[in-house]
């Protein structure tokens, strides 16, 4: 492995921060939920939302207007920026004879047939200057599983505690490093093969995303064989729990919410999505949906768990209570029960992840069918298209009151929050964007097909 590292501390009095930093290698930060931190994919509790700096409304990436900086990213990758103080991280596959990414609506099943030797890599970069900070190796061999023409070999964003580093790579491997880029273990889960369950041959590589709370690596593998949910410890890689599922193959992260009476993993899925104790991983509750290739991420607003997903019976949306327990799968022809607030069985998602802000749940089909609904109630203000139809996979994301839209072909829309329907702007990104955008500080970070870009004013370096 090879480490290039740049980084140089803040300036910090306090001899605890000092210590903290001289460890870590990386400037002390506010807490994961803070408007500067974005610890994993989609922030803080997969929200999606930072809402204590104006954000960018207009910009022009090939003219350089409203742009803080624009840095190439090697190899082909779709994990999604994660960030924590001044540090942004990544990861990318590099090599390989066929790197191409095929956008846009279409039906191919199939996989992308390149059995040649790849690096799998995480990345480090400067948030303020984009200067790359490190590049650390995880792996290098040719991919044991097949990616669809429109994935890739580096699909899951990494997560960050302030202090470690976690990286998935599939069945390449589970990677934790410290924030100077130092190795401090890896763990082998086997083959994890992820794939159309109709058709095995079909692999189209791995999806969900660790996360890091309390101590604990929480990771969701629903593979063809032996899906399972587990927490190991993010010091040292030691298996805490793990919990078999009865699943097919999903590709979503999953996310803990921490309740006045139990803390919870919530996890989505066709045949049992649900949630799980988070210090025994023991079931808590569980319901069968119509979707049967779920993707988006559950996450937790108003107290209620918004959980989407779509193929095979439909596109279904619903909003669950978070005291839910035992099976609580809706019987034909119910929208809700005892603990389904509401739900929408053509209502929901197939690629983005949802994004509550304020009292509003906004849903964003892969055809640009943009929709906003009361949150708490599911009744509907409004159903708009954002985009032609060119194909929309990156999650949704909000702040200052504006969601933020993301089509493959890289133009990012820009939707005024609220019940009536306002379309601010339509930026231009220049590249192929499939990757949920990260909020930090008053910026936008977008990771596109060959760049990561920064949507701001440039901010002075520390």
């Amino acid at each position: 492995m090879q480490t290039v590292e740049n980084g140089r501390p803040g300036k910090w009095i306090v001899a605890c921060a000092i210590v903290a930093f001289l460890i870590s290698g990386a400037t002390p930060a506010a807490d994961a939920g803070s408007d500067g931190n974005w610890p994993q994919f989609r922030g803080a509790g997969n929200r999606g939302v930072a809402d204590t700096h104006p954000l960018p409304v207009q910009w022009n990436v090939a003219e350089g207007k409203g742009v803080a900086w624009k840095t190439p990213i090697p190899g082909l990758g779709l994990s999604a920026p994660v960030i924590w103080g001044d540090r942004i991280f990544l990861t990318t596959a590099i090599g390989g004879a066929d790197d191409s990414l095929k956008v846009g609506l279409y039906g191919d099943i199939a996989s992308v047939d390149d059995p040649t030797k790849h690096r799998f890599q995480v990345l480090a970069i400067d948030r303020k200057t984009g200067e790359m900070l490190w590049t650390q190796t995880a792996y290098e061999g040719v991919p044991k599983i097949k990616r669809h023409t429109k994935s890739s070999h580096a699909n899951p964003s990494v997560a960050t505690d302030g202090t470690h580093v976690v990286a998935s790579f599939g069945s390449e491997g589970l990677y934790a490093y410290d924030m100077k880029g130092r190795l401090l273990w890896k763990k082998d889960l086997g083959l994890l093969d992820s794939g159309f369950f109709q058709v095995p041959s079909a692999q189209w590589g791995f999806g969900s995303s660790p996360i890091i709370h309390d101590g604990l690596v929480i990771v969701q593998a629903d593979v063809q064989e032996g899906s399972f949910l587990a927490a190991y410890d993010v010091k040292t890689g030691k298996e805490r729990w793990k919990t078999s599922r009865a699943d097919v193959p999903t590709w979503s992260t999953p996310t803990v919410h921490v309740g006045p009476e139990r803390s919870q993993v919530l996890v989505n899925g066709w045949k049992h999505a649900g949630g799980y104790d988070l210090k025994t991983g023991k079931e808590l509750w569980k319901m069968g949906t119509i979707g049967d290739i779920p993707t988006p991420t559950p996450y937790v607003a108003h107290d209620l768990i918004f959980l989407t997903n779509a193929h095979g019976g439909g596109i279904p949306v619903y909003a669950i209570k978070i005291s839910a327990k035992g099976d609580i799968s809706l019987g034909e022809d119910q929208t809700s029960n005892e603990y389904v607030a509401w739900s929408d069985p053509r209502g929901g998602s197939y690629m983005p992840t949802t994004v509550v802000y304020g009292d509003e749940l906004y849903v964003l089909r892969d055809n640009g069918v943009f929709s906003c609904r009361d949150a708490k109630s599911g009744e509907l203000h409004y159903r708009k298209r954002v985009g032609a139809g060119d194909g929309f996979t990156a999650s949704l994301v909000a702040g200052d009151g504006k969601i933020y839209v993301t089509a493959e072909t890289g133009e990012i829309v820009v939707v005024k929050a609220g019940k009536s329907f306002e379309k601010l702007a339509v930026n231009k990104i220049g590249e192929v964007c499939m990757s949920a955008p990260a909020i930090s500080a008053g910026h936008l970070y977008f990771r596109t097909r060959g760049h990561l870009v920064a949507i701001g004013k440039p901010e002075p370096k520390s």
